[in-house]
C-alpha cells in the first residue's frame, strides 16, 4: 500500500473512533443504573438483592480484567474482540427482559461483566496505536467527550423510553448500539496501528505512517512482576480503589430514592441525572485534554477527588427530585476529569514497559472490586440504615481517598515529575532496583 493510502486510511481510522465512542457510550456498563430501578419497580426486588446484581459486573471483572488487558498487548485482532464482546451484551440485555427468573439476571449481569472487561483496554490501545505517546491525551480527551455525548444520547432515549413506552425497551436500546458500535469497530483499518505503540512499547513516539510494515509487537516487555513492583503504580491503584469504592453506589442509590418517590416518572429523573453530569462531562474532558501536556496530572485529578465527598454529602440535604439531579453537576465534573486523566497516569506510568494494556487491566480490576463492594455494601446499608447512612459512609470513604491521593500518590508526567521520564517506567526502575 503507497505511504498516501496509508496516511488516509490511518486519518479514516482515527475519525472512526468519534462513532466507536459515541456508540460503546451506553455499552461499557450494560443498562447501568436503570437496571436497579427495572429491578426495584418492574421486578420488585429487595434494596440487599438489587445491590448483588449490581455487583456482579464489578466481581467478575476482577477475575477477567487483568487477563483481558494481557489479551489486549499480544492480540492484533482488537476490533474483533470489541465485536464479540458487543455480542455477549445485546444478548444478555435481551435475554434479562426475556426470562423472569432470579437467577437469569445474575447470569445476564456475569456475562455482560465478562464481556465489558475488553472495551476500556482496547479502545485505548487502539488509540495509542494509531496517534501515539504526543498525541494521546488528546485523543483520548475526544474520546471521552464522544463517549459522554454518547451517554447523553443513550440517557434521553432510555428516559423516553422508560416513560412512553416500558422499561424493557431500555435493554433493547442498548442491544442495539451494541450493533453500531461494532459496525464503528469495523470501519477502523488493521494496518493502521502499530501495535507496538498500542501496548506502550517500542521507541518511537508516533506510529509509522506506512501501514505495510508489519503490524505486531516486536518490542521486549517487561516483566509482569517489575512492572507491578513499581511503588508509584500501586499507589495510583491504591487511589483510584477508594475513588471507585466511593462514588460507584452514589448514582444506582440516587435512582431508588427517585424511583420510591416518583414512580411513574423515575425514568426520565434517571435520565435527567445522567444527562446532567454528561452534558458537564464533555466540556471538562475536552479542557483536561489539552491540560496534562501544559501542567501536571495530579493537581487536576485532584478536582475530581474534591468533588466526590462533597456530592455524596449533598444528596443527604434534600429529597427533592430537581435538586437531586442538580447534585450530578459534581458527579460530572469528576467524572470528566477521571476518564482522561486516569488513562493518560496510566500511560506515563507504564511507557516503555510494553505492558500497557496489562496494567490497564491489573487497575480497571482494582476499580471493579472497589466498584463491585460499594454497590453490594451501600445496597445492605440502606436496608439498614436507611439512604442518608450510605450516602454519608460513602462520603466518609471519598475523604479518605482524597487525602491518600494528596499525599501519596506523586506526579507522573514525564516532563514534571522528580528524576524525570526513567522513573515512570516500570521496567526499568525494577531493573534499577
Amino acid at each position: 500500500m503507497p505511504v498516501s493510502d496509508s496516511a488516509a486510511a490511518k486519518r479514516r481510522s482515527v475519525r472512526a473512533l468519534a462513532p466507536l465512542n459515541l456508540f460503546l457510550a451506553d455499552v461499557r456498563d450494560g443498562v447501568g443504573p436503570y437496571l436497579a430501578i427495572y429491578l426495584l419497580t418492574v421486578r420488585h426486588w429487595a434494596p440487599g438483592p438489587i445491590g448483588v446484581a449490581m455487583a456482579l459486573p464489578g466481581l467478575v471483572a476482577v477475575l477477567l480484567q487483568t487477563p483481558a488487558g494481557t489479551l489486549v498487548d499480544t492480540t492484533k485482532r482488537k476490533r474483533e474482540l470489541l465485536v464479540l464482546a458487543s455480542i455477549v451484551v445485546a444478548l444478555s440485555c435481551v435475554a434479562a427482559v426475556t426470562f423472569t427468573i432470579r437467577p437469569v439476571i445474575y447470569l445476564t449481569q456475569a456475562l455482560t461483566g465478562a464481556a465489558t472487561t475488553v472495551y476500556a483496554p482496547v479502545v485505548a490501545a487502539i488509540t495509542l496505536g494509531l496517534v501515539g505517546h504526543r498525541r494521546f491525551a488528546h485523543q483520548t480527551g475526544r474520546n471521552e467527550a464522544f463517549n459522554h455525548a454518547g451517554n447523553v444520547l443513550a440517557a434521553a432515549l432510555a428516559g423516553l423510553i422508560g416513560y412512553y413506552w416500558r422499561y424493557e425497551g431500555i435493554f433493547y436500546l442498548v442491544a442495539l448500539m451494541c450493533v453500531l458500535g461494532s459496525w464503528s469497530a469495523l470501519r477502523i483499518a488493521p494496518p493502521a496501528i502499530n501495535h507496538d505503540l498500542a501496548r506502550g512499547c517500542g521507541p518511537d513516539d508516533e506510529p509509522t505512517e506506512d501501514a505495510d510494515a508489519p503490524a505486531e509487537a516486536t518490542g521486549a516487555a517487561a516483566g509482569f512482576r517489575e512492572v507491578l513492583a513499581n511503588p508509584r503504580l500501586l499507589r495510583f491503584a491504591g487511589a483510584v480503589v477508594l475513588f471507585h469504592f466511593a462514588n460507584a453506589a452514589m448514582l444506582p442509590l440516587v435512582g431508588q430514592l427517585l424511583a420510591l418517590g416518583h414512580p411513574k416518572a423515575s425514568a426520565l429523573f434517571m435520565s435527567a441525572c445522567i444527562i446532567v453530569a454528561q452534558l458537564v462531562m464533555i466540556p471538562v474532558a475536552a479542557w483536561v485534554s489539552k491540560r496534562p501536556t501544559e501542567a501536571g496530572r495530579k493537581p487536576i485529578f485532584l478536582l475530581a477527588f474534591a468533588a466526590l465527598p462533597i456530592r455524596g454529602v449533598l444528596y443527604t440535604l434534600s429529597g427533592n427530585a430537581y435538586y437531586l439531579v442538580g447534585v450530578q453537576i459534581l458527579d460530572g465534573l469528576a467524572g470528566g476529569i477521571f476518564g482522561v486523566i486516569s488513562v493518560i497516569m496510566i500511560a506515563d506510568l507504564t511507557r516503555g514497559s510494553g505492558r500497557f494494556n496489562f496494567v490497564q487491566g491489573a487497575v480497571t480490576t482494582a476499580l471493579g472490586i472497589g466498584a463491585a463492594l460499594s454497590t453490594a455494601v451501600a445496597g445492605y446499608v440502606v436496608q439498614q440504615f436507611g439512604y442518608r447512612a450510605a450516602f454519608l459512609s460513602l462520603a466518609a470513604v471519598a475523604a479518605a481517598a482524597l487525602v491518600f491521593f494528596w499525599l501519596c500518590v506523586p506526579e507522573t508526567n514525564p516532563a514534571l515529575a522528580t528524576g524525570g521520564p526513567a522513573e515512570n517506567k516500570p521496567a526499568d526502575a525494577a531493573a534499577a532496583g
